[in-house]
């Protein structure tokens, strides 16, 4: 082929004005150098150059298969992390967050419900989390269908106004509606993705954790299925709508609806009629004003003492996304990555 286009370019050259010449040639010359640049693409995809970012290795990186023989017998309440935006490429501290929940409740199912996932695909985007994630044997990974979800609840319609999704904070309220009716409907235990997990949650049933004074917060969530509790908050959700407010639909939400459901004024830890307001050293031992003494350096004792109470950290991911971590360091982020999600923690290291 390579002489009949000399032949043509030649005839171009003699019959043809400048201007067409050099566009001509403009042409040939970047349709070779493409033709270049994707056989060494190619080349370089074979040796692996390439893939390596999104493949892992489980025998590595991931549980051995002593921790998941010796595990406890499936239970029946699923650990659920929701992400309402479409976004499929996770961050560190998602992966982070899911690799702890994996590794305490070895006899649960994790359940990761994403919206970004297209229905019906059976492939996950090609991203090192997705990958990492998968030498879990208990991790699933799934679409977030919203409309099945809500159906048959009373956010049924609340979800389906037209407008909605105009609302300045629609998808923080999308995950609140999310929360409590995927506890209302399967019950389990419901987690942000900003969440680092110490020890098993499964004893903490028909619980949710005091953010601080007079206030309850739903990034963590523990309640067995079709609980009266979630039924008020569901309807509380509908009834007292407000989406123009900022944390309405969340905390405020589940701050009145605990007060009357156990005639309070003041939210104090304490349980009654079967649901428990945890301390806030359970779930959220550093309060979200020093969400920087995450990044402040802390010695064994300090980090015995701060989590002897503790079974999740809660990372106030919205405060503290843009802050550098350093890794490694004796930070206490650092450290929470480093024992309770070693993968995560060896993808950071590498990176």
């Amino acid at each position: 082929r390579m002489p009949g286009c000399l032949l043509k370019l030649t005839r171009v050259v003699l019959s043809h004005k400048p201007r067409t010449l050099f566009l001509l040639i403009f042409t040939f010359v970047s349709f070779a150098y493409i033709k270049l640049y994707r056989g060494i693409r190619e080349n370089l995809n074979s040796r692996g150059l390439y893939s390596s970012s999104t493949e892992f290795n489980c025998a590595h990186y991931g549980p051995s298969s002593h921790d998941i023989a010796g595990g406890p017998p499936r239970s029946p309440g699923n650990v659920f992390f929701v992400e309402t935006s479409e976004q499929t490429n996770p961050s560190y501290l998602f992966s982070c967050s899911v690799e702890s929940a994996a590794r305490t409740h070895p006899g649960s199912s994790v359940v990761v419900l994403m919206k970004g996932l297209a229905k019906g695909n059976a492939s996950l985007p090609k991203h090192w989390a997705f990958s990492l994630l998968s030498c879990f044997p208990n991790v699933q990974i799934q679409p977030l269908d919203l409309p099945e979800l809500f159906s048959g609840t009373p956010l049924k319609k609340w979800y389906l106004w037209p407008l909605r999704h105009w609302e300045p904070y629609f998808l923080p309220v999308l995950s609140d509606a999310c929360r409590i009716v995927l506890m209302w409907k399967f019950g389990g235990i419901y987690l942000d993705t900003d969440f680092i997990v110490l020890k098993n949650l499964q004893n903490l049933t028909n619980a949710l954790g005091i953010e601080s004074d007079d206030v309850l917060n739903g990034a963590f969530l523990s309640f067995k299925p079709k609980h009266k509790f979630m039924e008020l908050c569901m309807q509380d959700f509908v009834q007292n709508y407000n989406g123009w407010i900022w944390g309405h639909q969340g905390p405020e939400l589940l701050t009145r609806v605990f007060k009357k459901w156990c005639s309070l004024r003041t939210i104090r830890s304490t349980s009654c009629n079967g649901v428990r307001a945890l301390a806030p050293e359970a779930v959220y031992p550093i309060p979200w004003q020093n969400w920087k003494k995450l990044f402040e350096a802390v010695n064994a004792l300090e980090l015995h003492k701060l989590l002897k109470n503790t079974y999740a950290v809660h990372i106030w991911n919205k405060l503290s996304h843009g802050t550098r971590l350093e890794i490694p360091s004796q930070a206490l982020l650092a450290q929470l990555y480093s024992q309770f999600c070693p993968a995560t923690y060896a993808k950071m290291k590498q990176d």
